[in-house]
């Protein structure tokens, strides 16, 4: 006779195997007709776990454009408030640094390569081209547009990196396929949008009304057309730098294959080199205060959220999927911005912007088109790319110990067969 507790542990285990089931066969629908009668829960897993794992990068780059947004609309609010552009990066790689040090020291202090000269130039480099040049250009471009034609200009940054990564062949066109030729003619499309929203401005109008929008319209003007096309230039530079950064970094992580030291080398070095320009370019010193408001949220929120969190699954993401698929997820922040933009700062929009935005991201997604299809035809290639950065910390003997010598059985020495 069963114990009635035998009974209920069972009855509970049969309950929550149902449970698991139901729950991954309505989250992955392919399952069902790969799944038998007799649900094996090991392969159930198995298949569970490696569709949740070809689906995180999608997730962590959704995540980041969130976070992105909030950025763009707190920096905006913080330079109406008196905020210095130089002195806000400053200060935001002081906060990025303080955040990802001790991460940097604690996890990744077995596997943390030796630092070299060419490393720390490489590092030296990547602080300069997004904590310095990038932010500030695309700040400073801000300020003479909107956030929400910042957050569209950087829908050119997926061509810009494009364009590089076939001069650094990290990416390859045959015109012989279809998907390669899809990529160049997406980099045209975009870059074609990028000028239209440059050169055609057209009528201004405000996509959703918000609270703030008596106070911004008699306390604030629109920028003129000569500080419009000036802070244009100025955006398409910065998704230069941008774009230069995610090639430098897809190249650094072969070297140094440690994304959470990386970040907090970058962040750090952020800091001296952007001390430098600041002190060159604001001879006043009352710009590094700061006060409880939006300026010190500013440099918390952008420091820990887009510069230590934004570069360590950057790094990830490109050492997994590649610096184009990194860039492809921009319209994802610009609708996001744009709507924020239009409640909060209340900000209007012209037609030539809506113009150029919409044909940068068709140009945008035929590009990441082009790259999918070449990504699965070539996922046996990435694979065997990868195997380079896992071994370059073998020593000599793990090599030679992993080299295997067949010997005959009969060896013939002398004349003489000598059995092994």
């Amino acid at each position: 006779m069963c114990h009635p507790q035998t009974h209920k542990s069972q009855s509970n285990s049969s309950i929550v195997r149902v449970c698991e089931c139901v729950f991954s066969l309505c989250l992955f629908p392919k399952l069902r007709k790969d799944t038998p009668k007799e649900l094996n829960m090991t392969d159930l897993c198995e298949k569970m776990s490696k569709g949740l794992k070809s689906i995180k990068p999608y997730l962590a780059m959704v995540s980041l454009q969130f976070g992105y947004a909030g950025m763009y609309i707190i920096t905006m609010v913080s330079f109406k408030h008196g905020m210095s552009h130089w002195v806000l990066s400053v200060y935001r790689h002081v906060v990025a640094t303080i955040f990802m040090a001790p991460f940097a020291l604690v996890l990744e202090r077995k596997i943390r390569p030796k630092m070299t000269l060419p490393i720390f130039l490489r590092l030296a480099v990547l602080g300069f081209l997004e904590p310095v040049l990038d932010q500030n250009l695309y700040n400073l471009g801000m300020k003479n547009t909107s956030t929400t034609f910042a957050s569209a200009t950087v829908n050119i940054l997926p061509a810009i990196t494009f364009i590089m990564a076939i001069i650094f062949r990290l990416e390859t066109v045959n015109f012989r396929k279809i998907h390669s030729i899809a990529k160049v003619v997406g980099t045209v499309v975009t870059v074609s949008g990028a000028m239209v929203m440059t050169l055609y401005k057209g009528p201004a109008f405000q996509l959703i009304k918000g609270h703030s929008s008596d106070q911004h319209e008699s306390g604030s003007t629109e920028p003129s057309d000569q500080n419009f096309v000036a802070g244009t230039i100025m955006l398409i530079c910065s998704c230069g730098g941008w774009a230069s950064f995610f090639i430098l970094q897809s190249f650094t992580l072969k070297m140094y294959p440690a994304e959470l030291s990386m970040t907090a080398w970058i962040c750090f070095l952020g800091i001296f080199e952007g001390g430098i320009a600041t002190f060159i370019f604001e001879r006043d010193m009352s710009v590094w205060a700061l006060g409880f408001d939006s300026r010190l949220l500013a440099c918390v929120y952008s420091g820990i959220v887009c510069s230590g969190m934004a570069y360590y699954v950057q790094g990830v993401v490109t050492r997994e999927r590649g610096p184009v698929f990194v860039t492809s997820f921009s319209p994802l922040c610009m609708i996001i911005t744009a709507a924020l933009g239009s409640i909060v700062l209340a900000e209007q929009t012209h037609l030539g912007s809506i113009i150029g935005a919409i044909i940068i991201v068709c140009g945008l997604y035929t590009v990441v088109w082009g790259k999918s299809k070449d990504s699965v035809n070539n996922t046996t290639q990435n694979e065997g790319q990868e195997l380079p950065i896992k071994d370059a910390t073998k020593t000599g003997s793990d090599i030679f110990e992993s080299v295997e010598v067949n010997v005959p059985s009969d060896i013939k020495l002398g004349g003489k067969n000598v059995k092994t």
